[in-house]
């Protein structure tokens, strides 16, 4: 019994179980479910018989079903009522709603939760002490029952019998209020963690970004569920009060005042809990912390991966999640060992209490006879369990008291105003109206004297430097950003596009429609609008497509055109872009601003941040943003004629446009126009990531039957190949031997009435028993030093094997595992394997040997009771059998759902503006409803489960022990020792639980282990090809930086299609080359595999005649410089960011900064170089993220440098800037760059135009100008039209 709690509670929190299966097909599964809620499918559980109740029967069918085929999710029926969110999340919100303080405390939560749950704990404190006055009732006959076989009472047989009946009732009854008083418990706790969360995901809904996915992914996966989990240990605080009151009585009734020393020696024990407890509370409070910041610090690097790898830096960030680890694992290490001194405490408890109880006797002179000493020690035992639980109580409250400290202040986060902006749907022509606003983020402002006025069907552009307050503008319209001061008026319906792309995990045609329903013929012209068509032609499944994990398998322009044609769909009066043109080649930037802004949004009223100066002239209104106020508002022509900031971002322009002129390129216009059929039809998918035949996101495989042993093995060698088993094994056996002598040795010494002569004086009784009481506790305290010590060792190793495989997992492993996956096993998982398995493992063992000691020593007294034992044995273990497949699938159904949870969550917190903006909140709410109830079904039937094998199991275990008493009544009067017969049935009394707790604590065990099992796997993933080899380039490599590609050819994988098709061509050293190219034709790959992110599936790549294939991956790109596309930041500091090596002085990071034009910026901050940067560099926009992108290459010096669409982000005037520093700080450098803005690459020494995966064209760009029907001909074209071009559009 000692661990029952624990054994359920773990099984409840096997939720750790293959939490696999993100928001992709689970969440179809899910809603596809939803629709199909009918009474058929609702859990019996709503409508069962009494008997079916009081049996758990109605339990059975869905047993039949897992022991005949594994269970499905469509299996498990649906919860109704308030065990479902939807009825138990109204209840604690209206709870919360009814505490009228400003800011909510703990206790106002405490308070909401208990009356959510009311009913389910007025019924579970019935049953808790109807179960234990049930369970007093043998050691309060025990005494009568001794004197019965001693011969003084056995005047009739019927009184024997009687005797039998009264303990196989109470038993019974025993039984059946435990195994209810457990479930009721699980369920009100099942209640409590879903109203929770969907508590909490409303919350998210509601703030700002001030909290990180790591954090909130604890919130969830940990501390809603241990305050769930709580459920437990919700009564023993009293009930612990109401037992010690029971066995006071009984032994007041039999020891007389020894019983005060019992009370006495109970009060010392339950004291000395209060200093631990506080200590559990403040480690607990600790790890949970360092928990959080290692969560947060493992979430943005799995999120940045690729950049870690291209930088050749993902071993120095594994370093820090290590040195993160480490501060962890002082917290747990204090946690454990604190939580081991209590647990060794606690079991040698009872033997403390009957020691002291047993010498006060003595002293006092009271005659211990074996009747009373037996009724004693069942006494005892009984008291074991709320003993024995006790430090749990203790732990788990401190625990809980953190996680709802923890979930109380995100709660009392700041929301949005949502008085912010004022909403209203009229008739007048004026669109948005703001008057004398003022914004800021957080202290900093952001925005100040703001007035405008739009009319609708307006097109307003919006321009300015990096950093001007732009994308803020935007946020201040949707109500994003705090007002100082002013007015904000939105006359209609808003959609938004941000700046960087967010895609939601689902299907394309789900990312589009967004909650609306399908309009095929709207759709289609969407899709035409967006040039959607042929990408959808090349994808696998087309628009069935799922989408990877922040659209991971479509290219930067693809995930553009989708958020514009999610947009666009919405048919919104309002439309605010934010700069969604950078992402895409000037092609294909032409189409979507003629077809998107200027056709299909024709009537409508758009507010579009750009950096392309040839979008201005077309625009009713020309905003100019500096310093966070507009410094100029007008027609194009009007503010061009001021001498202003505005004729710097245009001067840049006309600059980089005169380079064409220079270059003598007269071509007729009409000669180079690009077709409307060819830009449709050009814009080519990326064929970078795309399968052929199956999603790129796929559900990870259910592990299927038992744990293979190998697991358990493998758990158990890893710490010195598991030499503190046996060491643990054997304190665990010598204790449980000391523990049965000690009692055998009271039986045996004690007389049975007290007209017979004891066997031994008083004083020898007790220091014997003293002593074997002090030698059990030296073992329990050696077995919980060696069990802890094995158990955080263990999974300390666990922990650094996983995490090394995972940073050095290529990044296929990332492009097809959704981070959630990756979390959890860190999260979730970690956790199991710091504090639940080690005591899964040691508990287990205990109640073999608990068992085992009870069947002996009752076999000891009569032989016969093996007749009965085994039948009833094989029959639990038939059960155990049947029951097995089902509670195991149910488990792993419990971790599969949750991670849709955590993913659903995540997801949510990185799209918050765009879903707010397209008022979707309340659609969100409620898919994440469904994704909680899909979690709490299968959590509640395996709950119940448990309770179904544990009622079966106990009533054998029941009908064993009544059979013992009868063959007791049945052997001959003087054939066996009434005292070691009355020891017998003393410990026969707790075989129903011991028998049941076997049988329990394998499962808990069996499903515990499977977060072993997950993290084992992720300790097997393929690696990359090694960081270094024993062949290692010279100090100076690459010295010239000439780059040979031969016959380049690369797939993403064994059966998919080749992306480059035969690459050849060579970059001087010293050169800069330009990389053009459609959307899809390679551009990335060819870098990627530079870079060896990708290995060529043939054909070889030269640097300074060393092939990169032959050295190792830290030489080669620790070598090599990178300015990504997507402008990375890291949470730390300026100083973090661009060295995070810290292999630069602050001078020599000064001087970057300045040439990348961020000096200034840095200088007015506060911290300087150790300002704070938020997670993802959210405190920065993006053009400054590229910049400091910038700062990294700058500082690194690298003698080959790539530009992967390094100035999409940045405003002309800034490109402009940033290709003179290029110019002139890399002019000895070769200079790779993949560029949409052709005037980057038009003074570079070559262009290599690809067109999918071939080398088209390679020449400089003179002489690709000189031929008129060159594809490099036709972009310059292109651009020079969509330069000058008013569209076709007079405004």
């Amino acid at each position: 019994m000692v661990t029952l709690t624990q054994l359920e509670t773990a099984m409840m929190g096997a939720d750790q179980d293959l939490q696999e299966s993100l928001l992709t097909d689970n969440c179809k599964a899910i809603s596809k479910e939803s629709n199909h809620n009918d009474a058929e499918t609702v859990s019996p559980y709503a409508n069962c018989s009494i008997i079916s109740l009081v049996t758990f029967s109605w339990l059975s069918p869905l047993i039949s079903i897992g022991y005949k085929k594994p269970l499905d999710l469509q299996d498990v029926p649906y919860l109704t009522g308030v065990d479902s969110v939807k009825g138990s999340f109204p209840i604690l919100r209206k709870n919360l709603e009814t505490q009228s303080k400003k800011k909510l405390t703990t206790f106002d939560l405490v308070k909401a939760l208990i009356f959510t749950t009311w009913k389910d704990i007025i019924v579970t404190a019935i049953l808790a002490v109807v179960y234990t006055l049930a369970s007093y009732v043998g050691p309060y006959l025990i005494t009568a029952f001794v004197q019965f076989l001693d011969g003084s009472e056995q005047d009739s047989k019927r009184n024997g019998y009687l005797f039998v009946f009264i303990f196989f009732v109470a038993k019974v009854v025993e039984s059946i209020t435990q195994r209810h008083w457990f479930f009721k418990l699980q369920q009100g706790g099942i209640q409590a963690r879903a109203a929770l969360v969907a508590m909490i995901y409303q919350k998210g809904l509601t703030i700002s970004s001030q909290s990180t996915s790591g954090e909130v992914t604890n919130l969830i996966a940990i501390d809603a569920e241990r305050i769930g989990d709580f459920g437990w240990y919700i009564h023993d605080p009293w009930l612990v009060i109401l037992q010690v009151g029971f066995a006071l009585a009984i032994l007041y009734q039999n020891l007389g005042l020894g019983s005060l020393a019992a009370l006495a020696a109970i009060v010392i024990i339950m004291l000395a809990n209060i200093p631990l407890g506080s200590l559990q509370e403040r480690f607990q409070n600790g790890l949970m912390k360092s928990k959080d910041n290692r969560m947060i610090e493992t979430s943005e690097l799995l999120r940045n991966m690729k950049i870690l790898k291209l930088q050749g830096w993902e071993m120095k960030f594994l370093s820090k999640i290590y040195e993160l680890r480490s501060v962890e694992t002082i917290w747990l290490k204090k946690f454990l060992c604190t939580s081991t001194t209590i647990v060794s405490i606690f079991w040698v408890a009872p033997t403390f209490v009957a020691a002291v109880t047993f010498a006060t006797c003595m002293l006092c002179g009271t005659q211990l006879e074996s009747g009373k000493i037996l009724s004693a020690i069942a006494t005892f035992k009984i008291l074991q369990q709320p003993i024995y639980n006790l430090p749990d109580t203790v732990s788990m409250i401190a625990q809980t008291k953190v996680s709802l400290d923890r979930i109380t202040s995100y709660l009392n986060l700041d929301e949005l105003d949502s008085n912010l902006v004022e909403t209203v749907n009229s008739p007048e022509n004026v669109a948005i109206d703001i008057t004398n606003g003022s914004f800021s983020w957080g202290d900093q402002v952001a925005l100040s004297d703001i007035s405008i006025k739009v009319f609708h069907g307006m097109k307003v552009a919006i321009c300015g430097k990096v950093g001007s307050g732009k994308s803020s503008l935007l946020s201040c319209i949707l109500g994003e950003t705090a007002k100082v001061s002013g007015s904000v008026m939105i006359n209609g319906t808003k959609a938004y596009v941000a700046q960087s792309p967010w895609i939601q995990s689902a299907k394309i045609e789900d990312n589009i429609l967004f909650g609306k329903k399908m309009d095929r013929l709207r759709y289609n012209k969407v899709l035409e609008a967006c040039a959607l068509h042929k990408d959808l032609e090349i994808m696998p499944f087309g628009d069935q497509t799922v989408i990877g994990e922040r659209g991971i398998n479509l290219s930067g322009g693809q995930k553009q055109r989708l958020q514009i044609a999610r947009a666009l769909y919405q048919d919104a009066d309002i439309y605010l872009f934010d700069d969604p043109f950078s992402a895409v080649d000037a092609h294909t930037g032409s189409h979507l601003f003629k077809k998107c802004i200027l056709e299909f949004l024709e009537s409508k009223t758009v507010l579009y941040v750009t950096h392309q100066v040839e979008f201005l002239p077309v625009a009713d209104l020309v905003l100019v943003v500096k310093g966070g106020r507009i410094t100029q508002a007008g027609k194009y022509n009007d503010i061009l004629d001021s001498e202003s900031e505005f004729m710097e971002l245009v001067g840049a322009h006309n600059e980089a446009l005169s380079i064409i002129g220079s270059l003598e390129t007269n071509l007729e216009s009409e000669k180079t126009k690009v077709t409307e059929k060819d830009t449709i039809n050009d814009v080519e998918s990326d064929d970078d990531t795309q399968e052929t035949n199956r999603q790129i996101v796929q559900n990870e495989e259910r592990e299927k039957g038992s744990v293979g042993f190998v697991i358990y093995w493998k758990y158990i060698t890893s710490y010195y190949k598991g030499a503190l088993v046996p060491c643990i094994l054997l304190a665990a056996i010598i204790f449980e031997l000391l523990q049965v002598a000690g009692n055998y040795w009271l039986a045996w010494a004690s007389p049975v009435s007290a007209d017979d002569v004891a066997p031994v004086k008083g004083p020898t009784l007790i220091i014997v028993f003293v002593g074997l009481a002090f030698g059990s506790m030296i073992c329990i305290f050696l077995r919980a030093m060696c069990l802890t010590t094995a158990g955080y060792k263990t999974a300390n190793l666990l922990f650094n094997a996983m995490h090394l495989c995972i940073f050095r997992a290529p990044m296929s492993f990332f492009d097809s595992t959704p981070s959630g996956r990756i979390l959890n096993r860190a999260s979730t998982d970690q956790s199991a394997v710091d504090l639940t398995i080690p005591n899964a493992v040691g508990v287990f063992t205990f109640a073999v040997l608990q068992l085992l000691a009870v069947i002996i020593l009752m076999s000891q007294i009569s032989w016969q009771v093996f007749l009965v034992f085994i039948p009833v044995l094989a029959i639990c273990i038939w059960l155990q059998q049947y029951y097995i497949p089902s509670a195991r699938e149910l488990a792993r159904l419990v971790g599969v759902c949750k991670a849709p949870v955590i993913q659903h969550f995540s997801e949510t917190l990185s799209g918050l503006m765009t879903i707010r903006s397209f008022n979707q909140a309340h659609r969100f709410q409620d898919t994440n409803m469904k994704l909680i109830d899909a979690y709490s079904r299968p959590k509640f039937h395996s709950a119940g489960a448990v309770e179904w094998l544990s009622f079966r199991v106990e009533v054998m275990s029941s009908l064993m022990f009544a059979f013992f008493l009868i063959f007791l009544l049945i052997i001959p009067n003087g054939t066996i020792d009434p005292s070691i017969a009355g020891l017998a049935v003393t410990y026969g009394l707790n075989l129903n639980i011991l028998q049941a707790s076997v049988i329990w604590k394998l499962c808990n065990m069996e499903n515990s282990i499977i977060s072993v099992e997950r993290i084992l796997q992720y300790t097997s993933i393929i690696s990359e090809a090694p960081l270094i080899k024993s062949k290692r380039p010279n100090e100076i490599w690459p010295q010239h930086g000439k780059v040979d590609i031969h016959d380049l050819q690369v797939r993403y994988g064994p059966h998919m299609p080749l992306v480059l098709r035969g690459v050849t061509c060579t970059f001087h050293g010293g050169t800069k080359t330009g990389i053009v190219g459609r959307t899809g034709s390679g551009k990335s790959t060819l870098i990627q595999t530079l870079f060896r992110i990708v290995e060529p599936s043939r054909g070889e790549i030269f640097i300074d005649e060393i092939n990169i294939s032959t050295i190792g991956l830290h030489d080669l790109r620790s070598r090599l410089s990178i300015i990504p596309q997507d402008p990375t930041m890291f949470q730390g500091t300026v100083r973090s960011n661009l060295d995070p090596l810290e292999q630069y002085t602050d001078e020599q990071i000064w001087e970057a900064l300045d040439k990348c034009q961020l000096g200034d910026e840095v200088r007015s901050k506060e911290g300087k170089l150790d300002s704070a940067i938020n997670e993802n560099g959210e405190n920065w926009s993006m053009g400054q993220r590229q910049l400091v992108c910038l700062g990294r290459v700058l500082l690194k010096k690298s003698k080959v440098l790539v530009l992967d669409e390094a100035t999409a982000s940045v405003d002309t005037s800034t490109d402009y800037a940033i290709q003179q520093i290029l110019g002139q700080h890399f002019a000895d450098c070769t200079v790779i760059a993949i560029a949409h803005r052709i005037t980057s690459v038009l003074n570079s020494d070559m262009v290599l135009v690809l067109e999918q995966g071939l080398v088209d064209e390679y020449d400089s760009p003179s002489k690709l100008l000189g031929n008129k029907s060159s594809s490099f001909t036709k972009l310059v074209a292109e651009y020079r039209g969509r330069s000058s071009s008013s569209y076709g559009t007079s405004k």
